[in-house]
């Protein structure tokens, strides 16, 4: 039961950005009432009414000092992300990836939301904006209602694009005699590999370009995301695209033969126990039948059982840098904040991240005090600038990535006076020291509690994920 005497705000949507939004406003003293229209209404791509669901993939990122995502996970850390709180808890092997058993996930961030003093939970769809201060992560799927409301106060120019979840296979109907388990170059051994040689790929590829899909409506804009492209879209821009792409050979040595195949599927682990298999790269929005043919090409597939079918649907966010500054607040309205993918971000860590941001300040302003934003040298801290920046004309959704961030001054001169410039694995453990000590500085001094990690090594020779 929350206190009538505390300041209130209200936060819409309890994906990993309101349930973010809304723990991080309420561990401030703020008393927030959560609306979520699961289950009483579903969305197209949800399954279940659990908070913090996990839809497309059950990965958060790559870890370590060479990884964007590893900088964002570790600032997310510091100040108690309940996200990463559950994510560490609930971790499964994918080599260099922060990747998630997905129900027990969801379940432990649903649990620490619901047993919150200060958060009560209200199950029904708004169809308009709240008064007062309010978080508005109602996610890429945002139902017309609430879109409109939110379109009629901005001005602005909403847009649409299409996301595309992979096909899940059992463990079990995978012909382990022709996968493989490796990771490239040898790095990990968590992914399952299926090799093609070249008339293997050839059939294949013929099939996929052959192969049905969703047709858009007229008033449907195809808008892809190039981080999220669908295996058939990458396939009608040539036949060698998904070689250099999802299924490229590099450093995957084939035990059968001691080569690099022609090309490669990979699956990745999406249970606990090792179940059910994803394919990594496949997101697709093929019909069913076609996808189901086009994957028992696949050599050790032949037999596969999908227990998830590929899925595609309408995905929904505002043009951040017409709408949104960099604490997340509309300009048409400061006392409304946006986060995750609604907000322009893309990946489940961003839309996490920016919930945590966006609640933070929306208690902040319920508690008399200004707003804040991260600093430039840390990733949230670039990743909300972008948004606020970036150019509108065609803006399309943003991981975090090192372009983010400022670059590092350049190296003294070395003592035959010439520069040497740092590679990226030289480079980037420095980033990533930089930009959470950033981070964690700019937190403490807005009186925020923060949870220091032991001392980084000073050297970490960690390898890009797969």
């Amino acid at each position: 039961m929350t206190s009538p005497t505390l300041p209130h705000i209200t936060v819409v949507g309890a994906g990993l950005a309101g349930s973010e939004a809304a723990l991080a406003a309420a561990r401030l003293g703020v008393q927030v009432t959560l609306h979520e229209m699961r289950p009483l209404k579903m969305t197209p791509a949800h399954r279940s009414g659990g908070f913090a669901e996990l839809v497309c993939s059950n990965s958060l990122g790559g870890e370590g000092l060479l990884q964007s995502k590893g900088l964002l996970q570790a600032e997310m850390r510091s100040v108690g992300s309940a996200v990463l709180e559950s994510a560490d808890a609930h971790k499964l092997p994918a080599g260099n990836a922060l990747a998630v058993e997905r129900e027990s996930f969801s379940a432990q961030v649903t649990a620490a939301v619901r047993s919150h003093p200060n958060i009560r939970v209200i199950g029904e769809e708004l169809r308009e904006l709240p008064a007062g201060i309010a978080v508005i992560a109602t996610g890429p799927l945002t139902s017309a209602d609430l879109a409109a409301d939110l379109v009629r106060l901005t001005g602005g120019e909403q847009l649409a694009f299409y996301d595309a979840a992979a096909p899940v296979i059992a463990f079990e109907s995978i012909d382990m005699n022709v996968a493989f388990r490796a990771g490239r170059y040898d790095q990990s051994a968590d992914y399952l590999n299926c090799p093609m040689n070249k008339e293997q790929y050839e059939v294949f590829y013929t099939a996929l370009e052959a192969a049905r899909s969703h047709t858009p409506h007229d008033w449907e804009k195809l808008e892809f995301f190039e981080g999220c492209m669908p295996i058939e879209e990458i396939a009608r821009r040539g036949p060698d695209t998904p070689r250099y792409g999802p299924m490229k050979p590099r450093g995957l040595t084939d035990p059968r033969t001691g080569r690099w195949p022609y090309a490669v599927a990979q699956l990745r682990q999406e249970d606990q126990e090792g179940r059910m298999w994803s394919l990594v790269g496949f997101q697709t929005g093929l019909k069913w039948g076609d996808q189901r043919a086009v994957v028992g090409l696949i050599p050790g597939l032949e037999n596969a059982e999908i227990v998830r079918y590929g899925v595609m649907h309408r995905n929904t966010y505002l043009n951040a840098p017409r709408v949104l500054n960099a604490a997340l607040q509309l300009k048409a309205d400061p006392s409304k904040l946006v986060a995750g993918v609604l907000a322009g971000t893309e990946g489940y860590l961003e839309s996490a991240a920016t919930g945590w941001l966006a609640g933070t300040n929306a208690a902040r302003l319920a508690l008399g005090l200004e707003v804040i934003v991260p600093p430039p040298a840390s990733m949230l801290g670039g990743l909300t600038r972008y948004l606020e920046s970036a150019n509108p004309e065609g803006f399309q959704p943003m991981n975090v990535n090192w372009a983010l961030v400022p670059e590092l001054p350049a190296p003294a001169p070395g003592p035959s006076g010439k520069l040497r410039k740092l590679g990226k694995r030289e480079k980037r453990p420095l980033l990533f020291r930089r930009g959470l000590e950033a981070f964690m500085a700019w937190a403490e001094g807005a009186g925020l509690e923060v949870v220091r990690p032991a001392p980084l090594p000073d050297t970490e020779l960690e390898t890009a994920s797969v």
